[in-house]
């Protein structure tokens, strides 16, 4: 099994950016954790992290008869952008959506997730434990 975990603009920043809602720990650790999960459930995972929407939307699109699944946590473009909603319909892959807070209990726009029209699962506020999460939820199909 082949999982594709796409992170969106500013989870280069983790550690650093509003460490009273993303914790301290890096991008770089959650890069380690994410591996370090994947491999003790017997799946292969890439993990990439784009800034820029199009960046992120081609590499949905490359996605598509590369992997089993997708496990997105598209920052700020959660609750923008419909361009990365269409493209994850367009490869009609499983998608489960990750964030690191609970957006439910943020501001107001943030409980829109364009994402979860699409996605099978949404898994909020378990800080790197999402991840993993989302992962065993692909092992078990």
């Amino acid at each position: 099994m082949k999982i594709l975990i796409i992170n969106g603009p500013n989870l280069n920043m983790l550690g650093i950016r509003e460490p009273k809602i993303y914790g301290n720990n890096s991008y770089k650790e959650l890069k380690r954790f994410c591996k370090k999960s994947a491999k003790e459930l017997s799946i292969k995972a890439k993990i990439v992290q784009y800034n820029e929407e199009g960046k992120i939307i081609s590499a949905i699109q490359k996605s598509l008869n590369k992997f089993n699944g997708i496990i997105i946590n598209a920052g700020g473009y959660t609750h923008t952008s419909v361009a990365i909603l269409d493209a994850l319909k367009s490869v009609n892959l499983p998608t489960i959506e990750v964030h690191l807070s609970d957006i439910q209990e943020r501001e107001e726009f943030r409980k829109l997730s364009y994402i979860s029209l699409y996605a099978k699962k949404q898994i909020i506020g378990k800080g790197f434990l999402g991840y993993k999460q989302a992962l065993e939820q692909f092992k078990k199909q």
